[in-house]
């Protein structure tokens, strides 16, 4: 097969070109707009908050959500190792030190018993945590349950990254509804895309104003142009925000997709020695973003770039877990609580074809070039 078969390629058609063609041919050209307004109207709905903000990424999300919490220079956000780059980023847009933790090994997500104790032990320096940052990884929530109870003991705020779950839950509630905020993300490889853009979700009215206000430059409500604090150009556009509400009506349909695709995964490897499906325990309250296997070397003779290095060959797209942030080297000098989980994720897991716009000859022929190289090592 010639074709490049991605990761999480977009999934778009013609109910999504009918609506950005709806929306042009509304005069609505420039950011903002009835089907901004409209899109985070839906996705509030949808995940069960009062008010949700429509922005150009979901790292601008973070950023603002980190302002508006009050996060300033010098303080500390705990968050993830086992993210991307995008998380932590943020945090350094305002200021702050982040404070990484490390993951369950059975998950990827934040370990609670680690960040209870990066809190005591930065309580007892006198050091300022302004927030708790914990992220959703590959479409499974983190256990919000025990995140949230150590938050309210130590009384921190906390602000989730769910860019990766949208249409997960937790013990049946809906990813991007946790904390005092949550952000999503709709790059081209999420669940659902706007092309670039992202939301962030709160049940505080305020808060979201606070959002809006900063994401518009900061403009005061008068005539001329008028500001007293320093604005951002942030906002998603009408056109964008159109595609948007298609591929939200679409979402489950597109779920259901992926869950398919994991499925045939999971019965695939379910015969083959040292090859595990990651994180499939609870899969229904997972959104199934990507499927990532975890491979054991002395067990199957071969490590994640080998069988990395033989898809690549047919034109077969893999990738690594996230490499932790605490090991990238930007941010390798900052603190946290490691206790070598991530690391051994990013060395022994691999991320597999797991969009819903796969065709089904698509992915017969991965399973049949992944069937091919495992009985070749066998």
């Amino acid at each position: 097969m010639n074709e490049q078969i991605g990761l999480s390629l977009p999934d778009v058609g013609e109910l999504e070109e009918q609506a950005v063609l709806a929306a042009m041919r509304g005069g609505w050209i420039a950011p903002l707009g009835p089907e901004v307004d409209a899109f985070e109207a839906e996705m509030a709905r949808r995940v069960g908050v009062s008010h949700a903000v429509a922005l150009s990424s979901g790292t601008a999300a973070l950023h603002l959500g980190l302002l508006t919490i009050g996060v300033q220079p010098g303080d500390i956000v705990v968050t993830s190792t086992m993210t991307f780059a995008a998380t932590t980023n943020a945090i350094m847009y305002t200021g702050a030190e982040p404070y990484f933790i490390d993951c369950l090994p059975e998950t990827g997500n934040m370990d609670p018993a680690l960040l209870r104790q990066a809190l005591v032990h930065l309580r007892e320096k006198g050091e300022r945590v302004a927030a708790i940052l914990p992220v959703d990884l590959l479409g499974k929530t983190v256990d919000y349950t025990s995140i949230l109870a150590i938050a309210d003991e130590f009384g921190i705020p906390v602000f989730s990254d769910a860019a990766e779950s949208l249409g997960a839950t937790h013990r049946g509630q809906a990813a991007g509804s946790f904390g005092v905020a949550s952000v999503f993300s709709f790059n081209g490889n999420k669940i659902m895309t706007t092309s670039g853009g992202g939301m962030l979700l709160t049940n505080d009215g305020g808060f979201a104003q606070h959002v809006r206000y900063l994401a518009t430059q900061a403009r005061q409500p008068v005539v001329h142009y008028e500001h007293v604090d320093i604005g951002y150009n942030y906002r998603m556009s009408n056109i964008l925000a159109a595609l948007g509400r298609a591929q939200l009506q679409r979402l489950d349909a597109m779920i259901a997709k992926r869950r398919e695709i994991r499925e045939q995964y999971k019965e695939l490897f379910a015969g083959i020695d040292g090859i595990q499906v990651f994180g499939s325990q609870g899969d229904q309250e997972d959104n199934v973003w990507l499927t990532a296997i975890s491979i054991d070397k002395d067990v199957t003779g071969f490590d994640p770039k080998d069988f990395a290095s033989a898809l690549a060959r047919h034109n077969i797209e893999s990738r690594p877990m996230w490499k932790p942030m605490h090991l990238q080297p930007v941010f390798s000098h900052y603190r946290g609580e490691i206790n070598g989980s991530a690391e051994r994720l990013f060395e022994t897991h691999l991320t597999l074809p797991s969009g819903s716009s796969l065709k089904q000859v698509q992915r017969e022929f991965v399973l049949q070039r992944i069937s091919e190289f495992v009985e070749c090592k066998a």
